[in-house]
């Protein structure tokens, strides 16, 4: 008998689209690499982690699997390229090792973090491990000690932002930044009000993509004001727009508020709470946000993201014996 698979035309334009994302990005590494003169010569190839199948944090060999696993993500993200690029690459060069590190799916939660008020489902984390993970690190390393020796709530300000509370070196809460859960963002919604969502959903007005869209891209800061561009949005507040100054002071607002449950999580025994992000960069953004939540910790702001950096540290660490290599 002969076995035939069909395929939706979504799903083959998704397929087409990541074949061509993959052969672009590959090329354009290698391309890179020509042009400065940089040899083909690696010990280790390291990638950014697919948001697929949930594991611990730390630095992972790419396997089959992980690529598999990766091909058929259920969300779909540009880091679903990063082992598969990886693997290609590390492929080409003699003895080359081939990792990933601290995916946006690192789930560490605790028992109590995963249960959500309906049996029909549960909570999960897809949040900035990498990043979070990396400055945790560094805070450690400039006071001379362990990630493992602090607990910390750390707060990422992005396109989407993710709030975790990181008890001795384990991310035991976690917010599903992707998703919708948390406060909003520049561009996700956060926690809507469940019963208005499931009416909006039954209302014909919107497809699913279309709501989907309301919730992570479309959303958000850019959804109330039009840009997801927080440079302008700032200028805005300090132009005296009063509505943007509303809108921004809101998010300010819950994200302080989510900062100060994950206080709660970690039983009021926090050593310091961390900003980073593109949007850690906004000193107005900052400045709010401290007088909301400084008397939870002290505050720290690490500005930007330091992705790049964290998986080359990653990768380093491992190929000099200083942390272990995991086996997804």
């Amino acid at each position: 008998m002969r076995h035939t698979v069909s395929h939706s035309t979504e799903q083959l334009e998704h397929f087409n689209d990541f074949t061509e994302q993959f052969e672009f990005r590959k090329d354009t590494v290698l391309e890179e690499l020509k042009k400065n003169d940089i040899p083909l010569d690696f010990d280790a190839v390291i990638g950014r982690g697919a948001v697929a199948k949930p594991i611990e944090g730390g630095t992972y060999s790419v396997t089959q699997e992980m690529i598999d696993d990766a091909l058929n993500a259920h969300h779909r993200h540009a880091c679903n390229l990063g082992c598969i690029i990886a693997d290609a690459i590390a492929k080409q060069i003699p003895n080359c090792q081939c990792f990933i590190a601290d995916p946006g799916v690192v789930d560490e939660l605790s028992p109590y973090a995963r249960i959500s008020g309906s049996p029909l489902m549960n909570r999960i984390c897809i949040w900035h491990a990498l990043n979070q993970r990396a400055i945790a690190k560094r805070f450690a390393r400039e006071r001379g000690k362990k990630y493992e020796d602090f607990n910390l709530i750390i707060c990422h300000l992005g396109g989407g932002i993710s709030i975790a509370a990181h008890e001795h070196g384990r991310a035991i809460d976690a917010n599903n930044a992707l998703d919708g859960e948390g406060p909003f963002s520049p561009e996700r919604a956060g926690s809507l009000p469940a019963a208005d969502l499931i009416k909006l959903c039954f209302s014909g007005k919107y497809t699913e993509p279309q709501l989907l869209k309301r919730i992570a891209g479309q959303a958000g800061i850019s959804a109330h004001l039009g840009t997801n561009n927080m440079k302008d949005v700032e200028q805005r507040v300090i132009d005296g727009d009063e509505h943007a100054k509303l809108i921004v002071d809101a998010m300010i607002y819950h994200t302080a508020k989510n900062i100060a449950a994950e206080a709660a999580v970690l039983c009021g025994k926090v050593d310091a709470i961390l900003f980073t992000g593109g949007v850690a960069r906004s000193e107005y953004i900052i400045s709010e946000l401290r007088k909301r939540i400084d008397f939870l910790a002290p505050v720290y702001c690490y500005p930007g993201e330091d992705e790049l950096e964290a998986l080359a540290l990653n990768a380093l660490e491992v190929l000099r014996g200083k942390q272990e290599l995991k086996q997804y």
